[in-house]
């Protein structure tokens, strides 16, 4: 981390421990009462801090994020990095601890990761009735509520992943799924409606817990909050159309193949993708559900003999969707999980693992969406379409130095990684 990233991670904890904290104190003045003081230069006046606390204090502004480091657009011939992206759905810490696990394991490997939140891992069960879900009954949540401890852990998991770079998504509320008032039969205004409840159990998880001193989750939710995933993976098209209305900038709902992403309605199609599925003669989508229910079908326990084999797979199937990648076209990598421990929580170890084995590779970037999308925003658009151009696993014939040697046209002012203006 450079000095300057660390200064303003630094201030940020700083300032939010002065919400949270009364009197962190540098030291004290023990000089008695009508004596002459020490005689100090005078010092100059402190730098004004950005802290500004929003509603209920349960989110501040407190400046730009830490260790977000600015895009940069590639130069003429340069072979593109290899980015890849971990999102988790429904983020929270519970019993099992695997948020502040996989935080760990980021900071371990150079990466950062997006985490889509559940709003209603913010309410507490006896608020349930605050949610009212599209085409269901007030406090109704396919995934449940939380309780205060959960909320504190939860709170306290996020807010340390945005001061070190991660991103924090949304996955709504209350998860519902297939026919009945699946997510898929929303309408555009009810995927807002949806959209504006979880920002609001964000905003006031402090009200609605009672929790009044405790500390600020570090960022305005409205500014953060850029894109999803939909619960399922169900009701793609009303919920984009609601999302660029709404200013998001990437949507990751759907299936792709390896190949470059483009806009979509306004938005980055970040989907994720299939890649080999060892054994199987078909493809297999990047994200631990889809393992599993290919695996032990819709049994989240099946038979502890195929734990470990069953992890393997998942694992050498990310690993053999990298390599084709990295390998040939750079398109970048989109993986999804959840937190859970399904089949003895083998596919966390696979993803673990997988982490392990390319976040530190030369070349490769293991960032959130939020990075990814400033970087595609920084490029030429020609360079993208180029890009765009190569299949699966496709390396230029003539090599990268040839294939995007055209002088690419400026960075039109104020796009991420357009030179500074001098003037």
């Amino acid at each position: 981390m450079a000095a300057t990233q660390r200064i303003a991670a630094g201030a940020v904890v700083a300032a939010v421990c002065a919400v949270s904290l009364a009197g962190c104190s540098a030291g004290s003045d023990t000089t008695k009462e009508g004596a002459p003081g020490p005689q100090r230069p005078e010092a100059a006046p402190a730098p004004k801090s950005p802290f500004r606390l929003i509603g209920d204090g349960s989110t501040a502004f407190t400046g730009a994020q830490p260790n977000l480091p600015r895009p940069e657009r590639m130069k003429p011939g340069q072979r593109p990095p290899q980015f890849v992206v971990f999102s988790w759905d429904g983020a929270g810490e519970d019993s099992q601890r695997l948020f502040s696990h996989f935080r760990k394991v980021a900071k371990a490997n150079d990466a950062t990761m997006t985490y889509f939140l559940s709003g209603v891992y913010l309410l507490p069960e006896d608020k349930a009735d605050l949610y009212r879900p599209p085409q269901h009954s007030p406090g109704r949540s396919d995934i449940g509520f939380n309780d205060r401890q959960g909320i504190a852990d939860t709170v306290k998991q996020l807010r340390l992943a945005w001061l070190e770079g991660n991103e924090i998504g949304t996955h709504f509320n209350g998860h519902f799924c297939g026919k009945g008032g699946g997510v898929g039969e929303w309408s555009v205004e009810e995927w807002k409606d949806e959209i504006s409840q979880a920002k609001r159990f964000v905003k006031s998880w402090k009200t609605n817990t009672g929790m009044a001193k405790a500390a600020p989750l570090p960022f305005d939710y409205d500014k953060e909050l850029i894109g999803a995933r939909t619960p399922c993976l169900e009701g793609q098209r009303n919920f984009m159309e609601a999302a660029r209305d709404l200013g998001f900038r990437y949507d990751t709902s759907g299936v792709n193949d390896q190949v470059w992403p483009r806009k979509k309605e306004g938005l980055w199609d970040l989907s994720m993708q299939l890649v080999p599925f060892p054994g199987h003669s078909y493809e297999q989508l990047t994200m631990d559900y889809n393992f599993m229910v290919n695996q032990s079908g819709t049994t989240t326990q099946g038979d502890p003999d195929k734990y470990d084999a069953w992890g393997d797979q998942m694992r050498d199937g990310l690993l053999m969707g990298f390599r084709r990648a990295y390998d040939g076209n750079r398109a970048p990598l989109i993986i999804g999980n959840h937190f859970e421990s399904w089949n003895g929580g083998t596919y966390m170890r696979a993803v673990e693992e997988v982490i392990e084995r390319v976040c530190t590779k030369p070349e490769v970037r293991c960032v959130s969406f939020r990075q990814l999308a400033d970087w595609l925003d920084a490029q030429d658009p020609q360079t993208l379409a180029k890009l765009r151009t190569l299949k699966v696993g496709e390396a230029p014939k003539q090599g990268w130095a040839s294939f995007l040697a055209g002088r690419p046209a400026p960075a039109p002012k104020g796009v991420p990684g357009a030179p500074a203006d001098k003037g």
